[in-house]
């Protein structure tokens, strides 16, 4: 419990936080000087915080992307490529609407029905895959039999970030638009349970940042800091050497069944009884963001950056080095 995110606790830190003997360069710098990242033309084609990702950084992102929805079928998760144009019905089903309209992105023409007519039902774009995965379940009633219900989901994502203006304005770390690998758990109406599932999906992220060998620390979100309906909630933040400091890239929730009673997403016991379950949800990756902390902790003292052991494989080059 605390006021705001003054109120909130690390739990712990894992890895060893790189010691550099050389002038380091962020990720905006080592992007340049790489052909790796063109903000310069982002901005002039999409405007406030666009970017293009070129070169060997394309294949990073969608190396990233497949490692972690490999992991993730790995763990027995149904996997999903989510769609982003999204009826309003699901964004207040997640409790993105009405609170956080602001920051959610609507389409000025939602286009024609097959007869020729104008659709009238706005459509918006989706911040997460969280959301689209939830309403894929809503009106479903499941035999308790069938939870958990595992599904791992990816798809671009869209965000105004009204609400954070002024806030990380230069750099990959806060953007309107990114591709983000997100599961969720759907699971029996029960406290014990649900924590249970957010712990083991906790470490579903900590694994990601291992496997980067990323150093990382997990911090638990105080009342005051935690979006409305959640019963408890992670952040796990990677190091970003720039910043001298961790910063977010996986964000963790227990909702319990605020969710499902928003979309109506119910079991039947074996008593017979109809129950709501309980919905979790957690970042397995989230990039450009991620790019940042590889970029900046894998440099080398020649202007090369080095590519995570991880990866390679999906790669089949070692280091990015100037063109």
């Amino acid at each position: 419990i605390g006021p705001d995110e003054s109120g909130n606790k690390e739990v712990y830190r894992w890895g060893e936080i790189p010691r550099f003997d050389f002038p380091i360069k962020d990720h905006i710098q080592l992007g340049k000087d790489l052909d790796l990242i063109d903000f310069e033309k982002g901005v002039k084609v999409s405007g406030f915080r666009g970017y293009f990702l070129k070169n060997e950084a394309v294949l990073l992102q969608l190396a990233l992307i497949f490692h972690a929805i490999l992991k993730m079928a790995s763990k027995g998760f149904e996997l999903m490529i989510t769609p982003t144009l999204l009826k309003e019905f699901t964004l207040i089903g997640s409790g993105h609407f009405p609170s956080g309209k602001e920051d959610i992105y609507q389409v000025a023409n939602p286009g024609k029905l097959a007869d020729g007519t104008f659709i009238k039902e706005p459509l918006f774009l989706a911040g997460t895959a969280e959301t689209p995965l939830l309403a894929y379940f809503s009106d479903v009633i499941f035999e308790e039999s069938d939870l958990p219900v595992k599904v791992c989901g990816f798809s671009q994502c869209y965000r105004s970030e009204v609400g954070s203006y002024g806030k990380d304005t230069k750099g990959l770390y806060r953007l309107h638009e990114f591709m983000k690998v997100e599961h969720i758990v759907l699971c029996k109406n029960d406290n014990k349970e649900s924590d249970q599932w957010l712990e083991k999906m906790r470490l579903n992220s900590e694994e990601i940042l291992k496997d980067l060998k990323l150093p990382y620390r997990v911090v638990q979100i105080c009342s005051g800091d935690m979006g409305a309906g959640k019963r408890k909630m992670y952040d796990v933040e990677a190091w970003m050497p720039s910043r001298n400091n961790y910063g977010e890239t996986h964000s963790a929730s227990n909702v319990t069944d605020w969710q499902p009673r928003r979309l109506n997403i119910r079991y039947k016991t074996t008593k017979g009884e109809i129950k709501y379950v309980h919905a979790l949800n957690d970042t397995v990756l989230a990039s450009p963001r991620i790019l940042i902390a590889i970029l900046e902790n894998y440099q080398t003292k020649d202007g090369k950056v080095k590519v995570p052991k991880i990866l390679q494989k999906y790669l089949g080059f070692k280091t990015i080095s100037k063109k």
